[in-house]
């Protein structure tokens, strides 16, 4: 089987996989040095040289010359029982066992302590190797871990890069316009007819509306709050627009009381639900831009219909007591225009336009008009490919 790092180079995964290729062999290396001499004997004399140590340490002032005699025997008794305790195999046994004869007398002085420290000091190399397989074990773990984190970073890209070219066969130099104005047409219509609707109709009819555009997944208006729908479809002001509604909340309480039966009752439930009447616009009845695909924008202009015609009632009875000399095109007109349009190959193809040049910036621009995109794209898979066999092959058991 192939390396994986010869097989990362030249891709965004070679310093990844080069990373961990290196703290792979780096862990074998110390984990063989280990093997070979065999890892209950280098553990046990780890143990055994720090345990000594510390007896050394502990024991030298009080068990030397004339010290405390009791101490003297504590320390023998334990550095001797440590010594007979390490297996034969132990690294630098044979230290230990030198350290223990010197110890072995009546009388301790400092060169005693001085030699049994030298004779021990080749199995400070266990501790060292230990400590340098634990220290090259974290390594290798961060190494896999930044490997897995790049390739979900490849993944991401692999994505973009297979999106930019569906998106580089489009032909950004064709018009859009074609597809724009009736979309342009059809949503200056809607918030026209919303905002008149929502000035001239009873706020109970806006909310019935809204509740009933609520119940259509496609359309996507946010239900009015329930405290807010009671009051105004049982008190007498929700005969009121809403704009209205929304003016007096701000009257004071003296000056209120002109207009409504219960002050109180609509400054609790108006004034509090500032932030939804905030957001109450005509925006989930407009088509976005770039728009959905045919299908599911016909859907939706489906769900919508019937919201439409209410909002055209609204409009023609409005405009039957002004003086507009030119009747608006109702909205279902420009409803019908765009669900006829989403049924033509034209629809698709304009819509890819406007949804490439919405998506690309100009670097991705240069990108497709380069024709690089397949080029990168075959390198960040090889990446990718690479990272998984690195992770298959650089395997710590």
């Amino acid at each position: 089987m192939a390396d994986p790092a010869t097989t990362a180079a030249g891709t965004p995964a070679e310093d990844a996989v080069a990373d961990l290729k290196a703290a792979f062999e780096e862990y074998q290396t110390v984990d063989d040095e280990i093997d070979e001499i065999g890892e209950q004997n280098i553990e046990a004399a780890a143990d055994g040289y720090r345990n000594a140590t510390r007896l050394l340490d502990s024991y030298e002032e009080d068990a030397v010359g004339t010290g405390d005699f009791g101490s003297y025997l504590k320390f023998q008794s334990q550095f001797l029982s440590l010594v007979e305790a390490l297996p034969d195999a132990a690294m630098a046994a044979e230290g230990f066992q030198r350290a223990s004869d010197r110890m072995d007398k009546r009388r301790l002085n400092e060169k005693d302590f001085t030699y049994a420290r030298e004779a021990i000091a080749p199995a400070s190399e266990a501790t060292e190797l230990l400590e340098r397989r634990e220290k090259a074990l974290e390594r290798y773990r961060s190494a896999r871990h930044d490997a897995k984190t790049r390739k979900k970073t490849l993944d991401a890209e692999r994505k973009r890069l297979d999106r930019l070219q569906t998106l580089g066969d489009v032909d950004l130099s064709v018009s859009v316009e074609p597809l724009r104005e009736p979309i342009d047409a059809y949503n200056e219509a809607v918030s026209e007819a919303f905002e008149t609707f929502r000035k001239t109709q009873p706020a109970r009819e806006l909310f019935d509306l809204l509740e009933r555009a609520a119940d259509r997944p496609l359309v996507g208006v946010d239900r009015p709050p329930r405290e807010l729908a009671e009051y105004i479809n049982s008190a007498p002001a929700g005969d009121e627009p809403l704009s209205t509604l929304r003016e007096y909340a701000e009257y004071s309480p003296s000056k209120l009381e002109h207009y409504v039966e219960d002050p109180g009752a609509l400054r609790t439930n108006v004034a509090v639900h500032q932030t939804y009447l905030d957001r109450l616009g005509p925006e989930p009845l407009l088509v976005e831009w770039p728009p959905a695909e045919a299908g599911v924008l016909r859907a939706r202009l489906d769900e919508l219909a019937s919201i439409l015609r209410r909002l055209d009632r609204a409009v023609a009875a409005d405009n039957d007591g002004s003086d507009v000399d030119e009747p608006t095109e109702p909205i279902e007109s420009h409803r019908r225009r765009l669900a006829r349009l989403t049924r033509r190959e034209l629809y698709s193809r304009l819509r890819d336009i406007a949804v490439a040049r919405a998506e690309l910036d100009d670097e991705e621009v240069d990108l497709v008009a380069s024709g690089q995109i397949a080029a990168e794209y075959e390198a960040v898979s090889q990446g990718i490919d690479a990272i998984d066999a690195a992770l298959a092959a650089y395997v710590v058991d």
